[in-house]
């Protein structure tokens, strides 16, 4: 087995794009706790705002810039040994915007840059299947050219989800919705317990292109037995139909509701579901043990 690398404190900043969202704002409490050096790329409009306060007082240099600006962007990347990307959104954040970050990281000779991917396996998913994995897949076809150590962390569905956003545990039924097999594995991990581990990441120079992670792989039908055991109460399977329906079932929504400016519409979570009970986007391997003072959080917790 390769050395369990390890992470120590760095005056060295890292710096974060992204940071007022969710989970950048987790990211970068993380990166405090491990004493690293923050920098955090704000929009000028979000400058003045509660999450920039936030990130002031736990210790972080909030830097307002202007993604169009070329060199303000390089600058405010200058003497970073890392660029960590939480920036969410469809083409023109997600291609556009992350690429002039990334030239930008490249121009001020940044070593080392984590996309904002965060999700599950979408290597391999055929194109057309999930339109924000394609988007992710396109910036991945720039940075793969750049001259740059890429690190993409590929965490599942964020377990958080479960709790009622994902229609998948339904507390009100008490049903555990699915389509397909009940038995194919799925992968689940917080969005603390992400944010934590691109931290460690992002502080450790020896990580490779794609670093993959669970906090638990459960398969539908021990979805419905965490579901019972966190709330005492009996869950029951609901198999709403094969995978082909699912399929047919994407292709009307879209149709009916396309809502192209919307990051998450509700076929853009169908695609999410499809391609997770499909197995096409389980991760193949895991890197859970890579920073051993990680815990991870199980389902059950979670649901509790």
């Amino acid at each position: 087995m390769p050395e369990t690398p390890t992470t120590s404190p760095t005056a060295t900043p890292i710096v974060l794009a992204g940071a007022t969202g969710a989970l950048g704002l987790l990211i970068a409490h993380h990166l405090r706790r491990r004493d690293a050096a923050v920098r955090a790329l704000v929009r000028p409009e979000s400058g003045q705002g509660a999450e920039a306060k936030s990130l002031r007082q736990q210790g972080v240099e909030v830097v307002p810039v202007d993604y169009n600006n070329a060199a303000a962007l390089a600058q405010a990347c200058g003497g970073a040994s890392c660029v960590v990307s939480a920036l969410s959104g469809l083409r023109d954040t997600i291609v556009d915007v992350q690429t002039r970050l990334l030239e930008a990281a490249v121009a001020a000779g940044v070593p080392r840059f984590i996309p904002s991917d965060f999700s599950a396996d979408f290597t391999n998913l055929p194109e057309g299947s999930n339109r924000n994995f394609d988007l992710r897949r396109e910036f991945q076809r720039r940075i793969d050219k750049a001259p740059i150590q890429a690190t993409s962390i590929l965490n599942g569905m964020f377990m958080d989800l479960l709790r009622g956003q994902a229609p998948v545990v339904l507390a009100g039924p008490r049903r555990v919705l699915y389509w397909g097999n009940a038995d194919q594995p799925l992968d689940f991990t917080t969005m603390v317990d992400t944010a934590n581990y691109t931290a460690a990441a992002a502080l450790d120079p020896t990580t490779p292109r794609y670093l993959r992670v669970a906090g638990q792989v459960a398969s539908i039908r021990q979805l419905q037995a965490e579901a019972s055991a966190a709330t005492g109460q009996a869950y029951k399977l609901l198999r709403a139909g094969s995978l082909g329906f699912l399929a047919t079932m994407i292709k009307i929504t879209r149709t009916l509701m396309p809502a192209p400016n919307d990051v998450f519409p509700p076929w853009q979570g169908m695609q999410y579901l499809h391609n997770m009970l499909s197995g096409q986007a389980k991760l193949p391997t895991l890197d859970n043990d890579r920073y051993p003072d990680i815990r991870w959080t199980p389902v059950r917790e979670v649901l509790a």
